[in-house]
């Protein structure tokens, strides 16, 4: 024993490991021929995971619904995730023959799981194809859609006054659809089309509406309309009908579809046929399209039914609110009108006479008119004898005199407040007087209110225009871009404040691009102003000079509260009115089914290697197979490191001036050509292109290691009985790979193996231009001292890593850390600090319970890893 101890005492302070002249047999080359093609498998699974990772980034970030989306996105992410992990798992069968059987069953039964969320349902199209006014009520929403359902309603429960007519449902369109064959090419054609593209937009609308319009309408379906259209009209000496949309989902408080869909008026017997082609075609508008998606509401779900109702000759009509739809506190009734036709308001084409009535009626059961703002109106939308609308010149005693008496207002704004007390919310009506006076419900649905800020903020920059009309509230800046023809919006950009002369239900397609709106005419009642507020637009109304007095390009500050635009940004005002956009797809069916898929494919369960469940079997998603795949690949990968034992003519020695030996196996490209060629068995440093060896070595060598501690006597008598009662320790007893210090490297590869004393270091590392492949792992164990002293040196150890935002975990006397998914410069940062506590940790075991010693030890260390952390900084800004 006394030889022993001496010799282990020469050992333990020698500045050198003990050669070992144990002969390994596999050959240098081998080895090389293994890495290499093992290396191509884990590059090829590790270009898969980085994929994978991507498809689950895309997904998570619509999940936010800040972006629209359709079913073909959910459909190419699940499909395009589930591609890379198949790959995942093929490379890591590559890698490992046969290690892994149960994964590529749990990765299948994940699949089915995913599959209901993804895979179109089966289409029910039952019912009647026709269903007149007087039998319907609420409940007939799904065949007739809300808008005519929600009629059917007004006229059945409530008695109101509503034009005769009937609906052709949904059974109908889908009888439409499915004689002339047409869903396999709607569908064809939406896949491959380029949505973020407006002129590829353009182009689907145009085919498919043309597609449309080039069939013919079943020869049952045109019968049955035929003979409906014939029974409303016998009933009057005016055989003009109003043709108008209402798609499934429309008019919902949330999704209004508000202009989105055509309507035509003034339809004669012979047109009757062509008019329902056209608003079924309508579906496919840019304008329906754009919504549709921005909404994620599937194609398939959305059923054309048409109402077909008396036209009504109007000589005035327009849109009423029940309450105010830009202030949540203002519950006064809202009536906006015009001469002739509704049309001029609903489509914002004209300045209209608005009117404010307070909901509480007085004593004498009056409303009182709070308010009244008459425009001049010289024109009106007007029914041709024949067939179809004109625009038509007012008289002039007409021009300036309001569009309605105090008795119609009052009449208007009862008519709103019955329906809002009926269907229990704020409601959003058109209307038209006919000739005898009578007063007609054309449309009625619930109404979206927004609130304003109410925070005064005094502008700081210059005001341009004032004295709008707040349509939409909120407060935004951007560059001006004048939309003034179609063109214009194919080159609309995004974050653009849209400024243009009429509020038309057409630019709601621009929406979702739009910082701020501008109109120099329109209402708060027309359609666009509705899809506005839905979108949570800012935007401001009847602001006449608009186009005249912004430059194109100019920046500005649309303060929509304040009903004002600013000439460049103002912030506070921006910071004021500072409110999170409005969640267009939440409870969507395009946002349901990707939540749905994404419960399967994004959550980590699978987060510690070492448990005992981490294991094929515990993977519930997607992503914990690619977790997995991923954590066992490296172990696979390196285990032609591990696993072999090298001879000493493979490896080269490290030429440079350092007690310790360090020798190198050049795996790949870790050497210049040159040096790669040289047969003298050395290698010089400035000849190694390993990035992660060369910082692991900056590391070690760039503060001297000032020797072992200062030797506590307990600790030395720990360290002393160790190492003689325990022979795992003989200095002896070591393998060439153990006595020696082994780096295996290639350009973005370093793996080290070494032995300081009695403990062990072991470092792996990939580091490239790709955050997402690259990690770094460190592993510490051993020691000569008892069990409490290793122990205590490994939880010193790992606190310095954690400090680095290093993930540890430790296991008895061993530390394993490991840091990944960083840019290549900060991973290269960390790996000089793991090359600078490989050095310096050595022999710390003997005073680590000493707390003042270890107290000093850390303090030292931390300043000297700040240095090093400051200096790579400086290089950094140097180069």
């Amino acid at each position: 024993m006394g030889l022993k101890l001496l010799e282990w005492i020469k050992w333990l302070f020698s500045p050198s490991d003990a050669d070992n002249n144990d002969e390994p047999t596999e050959s240098a080359e081998s080895l090389r021929a293994a890495f290499k093609a093992r290396y191509h498998h884990f590059r090829l699974l590790l270009a898969a995971n980085n994929k994978a990772l991507e498809y689950m980034a895309a997904m998570e970030e619509a999940r936010k619904g800040l972006a629209p989306f359709g079913m073909s996105f959910v459909r190419n992410q699940v499909t395009g995730v589930a591609a890379q992990v198949f790959q995942i798992i093929r490379q890591l069968n590559e890698l490992a023959p046969d290690k892994y059987p149960n994964l590529m069953a749990r990765f299948k039964e994940i699949q089915a799981q995913i599959t209901p969320y993804t895979s179109p349902e089966a289409i029910h199209a039952e019912g009647p194809l026709t269903i007149p006014f007087r039998e319907m009520n609420a409940s007939h929403a799904p065949l007739t859609g809300s808008k005519m359902a929600t009629l059917g309603e007004a006229r059945t429960a409530l008695g109101l006054r509503t034009p005769h007519g009937f609906v052709i449902t949904a059974a109908a369109y889908y009888r439409f659809i499915e004689h002339n064959e047409l869903e396999p090419e709607i569908q064809r054609c939406i896949q491959t089309c380029e949505k973020d593209s407006a002129d590829s937009m353009v182009r689907l609308s145009t085919q498919l509406r043309q597609l449309i319009m080039s069939t013919e309408v079943p020869p049952d379906l045109a019968e049955e309309m035929m003979q409906r259209y014939h029974a409303l009209v016998s009933q009057s000496s005016h055989h003009h009908v109003a043709m108008r949309s209402s798609a499934l989902g429309e008019d919902s408080a949330d999704a209004s579809f508000a202009g989105q869909y055509q309507s035509i008026l003034n339809v004669g017997p012979d047109s009757l046929l062509d008019a329902y082609k056209e608003v079924v075609a309508s579906k496919y508008g840019v304008p329906g399209m754009t919504y549709r998606m921005n909404r994620g509401i599937l194609d398939r779900d959305v059923a054309m039914c048409v109402g077909c109702m008396h036209m009504i000759q109007a000589v005035s009509g327009g849109v009423a609110y029940s309450a105010s739809p830009v202030d949540a506190v203002d519950n006064a009734v809202l009536v906006n009108s015009v001469w002739g036709l509704p049309k001029a308001v609903v489509d914002g084409s004209v300045d209209t006479d608005q009117f404010v009535v307070d909901r509480q009626a007085s004593a004498s059961g009056e409303l009182y008119i709070l308010d009244r703002r008459v425009v001049r109106k010289d024109k009106q939308f007007c029914c041709f004898p024949e067939e179809g609308l004109c625009r038509e010149v007012v008289t002039e005693d007409k021009v300036n005199q309001p569009s309605l008496d105090d008795d119609q207002i009052r009449q208007v704004a009862r008519l709103a407040l019955t329906l809002e007390h009926h269907f229990k919310s704020a409601q959003d009506i058109e209307w038209a007087f006919g000739p005898s006076g009578n007063l007609y419900l054309l449309q009625c649905r619930p109404l979206l209110r927004r609130s304003r800020s109410f925070e005064e903020v005094a502008p700081s920059r210059p005001i341009l225009l004032e004295k709008g009309i707040t349509a939409s509230p909120g407060a935004a800046c951007g560059p001006v871009r004048m939309v003034r023809k179609s063109m214009d919006q194919l080159t609309f950009p995004k974050g653009a404040v849209l400024v243009t002369d009429q509020a038309t239900p057409k630019l709601a397609s621009l929406l979702d691009r739009a910082a701020a709106l501008l109109c120099e005419r329109g209402c708060i009642t027309g359609h666009l102003a509705s899809v506005a507020r839905e979108f949570g637009v800012p935007a401001v109304f009847g602001l006449g000079d608009a186009l005249s007095t912004l430059r194109l390009d100019q920046e500005v500050t649309v303060d929509a509260d304040a009903a004002r635009v600013l000439d460049g940004c103002d912030e506070n005002i921006i910071a004021a009115a500072s409110r999170p956009k409005p969640h267009l797809m939440q409870g969507s069916p395009v946002h349901t089914a990707l939540e749905g898929a994404m419960e399967h494919i994004t959550p980590l369960n699978l987060l510690n290697p070492e448990s005992a469940d981490f294991r094929p079997m515990h993977c519930q998603t997607l992503h914990d197979i690619t977790r997995f795949c991923h954590e066992k690949s490296v172990l696979e990968m390196f285990s032609v490191g591990r696993n072999c034992r090298f001879p000493k003519h493979s490896a080269r020695q490290l030429f440079v001036e350092n007690p310790m030996q360090f020798w190198i196996i050049n795996l790949d490209d870790g050497f210049t050509p040159e040096e790669d060629e040289k047969k003298d068995g050395l290698v010089r440093l400035f000849n190694i292109t390993s990035l992660p060896m060369l910082s692991l070595w900056d590391g070690m060598v760039a503060i001297p290691w000032d020797g072992p501690p200062a030797i506590n006597a307990r600790g030395f008598m720990s360290v002393l009985l160790e190492s003689t009662i325990n022979p795992h320790l003989e200095p002896a007893a070591g393998s060439s790979f153990t006595s020696r210090n082994y780096f295996m490297i290639s350009r973005n590869f370093c793996s080290l193996q070494s032995r300081f004393g009695y403990h062990f270091c072991s470092v792996e590392s990939l580091i490239g231009e790709r955050p997402t492949e690259n990690y770094a792992t460190f592993r510490f164990q051993g020691g000569a001292a008892d069990f409490d002293r290793r122990r205590r040196r490994v939880e010193f150890v790992a606190s310095i890593l954690e400090d680095l935002g290093f993930a540890t975990i430790l296991r008895e006397d061993n530390a394993l850390a490991r840091l990944e998914g960083f840019e290549q410069a900060y991973m290269l940062q960390r790996l000089k600090v793991l090359g600078y506590l490989i050095t310096h940790t050595r022999q710390l075991d003997m005073i680590m319970k000493d707390s003042t010693s270890v107290a000093n030890y850390r303090n030292k260390m931390d300043k000297d890893i700040q240095g090093l952390l400051a200096a790579e900084e400086e290089k950094k800004e140097v180069n």
